[in-house]
């Protein structure tokens, strides 16, 4: 990576006021001046316009010729960037046990948009709301897989989706655990048809670290501890259409970027 460090570090300084950023978070919505933004921060007007003429200065912010001031398009290109910084900053405590795994960088640049997010803890749990976005899904449902649960009802939850036509693609992680009982259930509910007819469609994926779970109604993210294995006991899900794109982008990726499904690579 290569940057000016001096000139980075003093535009970065900027943002270490509290004030300095709200002034920047008002004027994302709509351009305004020092009085109005005195009122909406509950500030001096004094300290407002020692704080306006600092992100002048550094080409943040800009004064119109009405009075009112708006945001350069360096400074709306800075502010896009703040929600993945805050990303991390807020789920700090959780990346201190877990890791990005291999996510790609172009990935990495975009955490932000899983900011509104909710956070589900313990197994018993995470496999309720894992089961219930299934259950929800009306269109498709896109998974990584690191484990593969074969309880009767979830199985019973992806048949009857089968049954209604609903889009199924799952990409497994060639060190994926499968269940004994899995074949026999395949075959079984007669899923083979399902593959037959485009509905159910697999891959096999090496080095899998970060699990996502996408459907038309909702989204799920699994990062990886510090050993590099999906950490399936903390889930991040969302419905919010930021949080969706990322991991419906990711999924996608991950499938273009997927072997063809091999049933002899997966370990019973």
């Amino acid at each position: 990576m290569k940057l000016n460090a001096e000139n980075f570090a003093n535009d970065f300084l900027e943002f270490a006021s509290e004030q300095r950023l709200n002034i920047m978070i008002n004027l994302t919505e709509k351009k305004l001046n020092i009085s109005k933004l005195a009122e909406l921060l509950d500030a001096t007007k004094p300290e407002v316009h020692r704080n306006i003429g600092r992100l002048i200065k550094t080409g943040l912010i800009k004064k119109e010729s009405d009075g009112n001031y708006v945001l350069t398009t360096y400074g709306k290109t800075i502010l896009i960037q703040i929600p993945s910084l805050s990303f991390i900053s807020e789920n700090k405590q959780y990346f201190g046990n877990h890791t990005l795994g291999n996510l790609e960088t172009k990935f990495i640049q975009r955490l932000g948009a899983l900011h509104d997010k909710k956070q589900i803890n313990g197994f018993v749990r995470v496999l309720e709301k894992w089961k219930n976005i299934h259950e929800n899904a009306e269109k498709y449902i896109y998974n990584i897989l690191s484990e593969v649960p074969y309880s009767s009802d979830i199985i019973d939850v992806i048949s009857s989706k089968l049954e209604n036509n609903v889009k199924i693609q799952s990409i497994f992680s060639e060190k994926a655990i499968i269940p004994d009982e899995r074949k026999t259930i395949f075959q079984k509910k007669g899923f083979q048809k399902y593959i037959t007819n485009n509905i159910l469609e697999r891959k096999i994926m090496k080095n899998v670290s970060i699990l996502v779970l996408v459907t038309d109604k909702e989204a799920a993210v699994f990062f990886a501890d510090n050993q590099g294995k999906p950490d399936l006991s903390i889930m991040f899900t969302s419905t919010n259409s930021d949080f969706h794109e990322w991991c419906l982008d990711y999924f996608e990726w991950c499938w273009k970027n997927a072997s063809s499904f091999q049933e002899s690579k997966l370990k019973e």
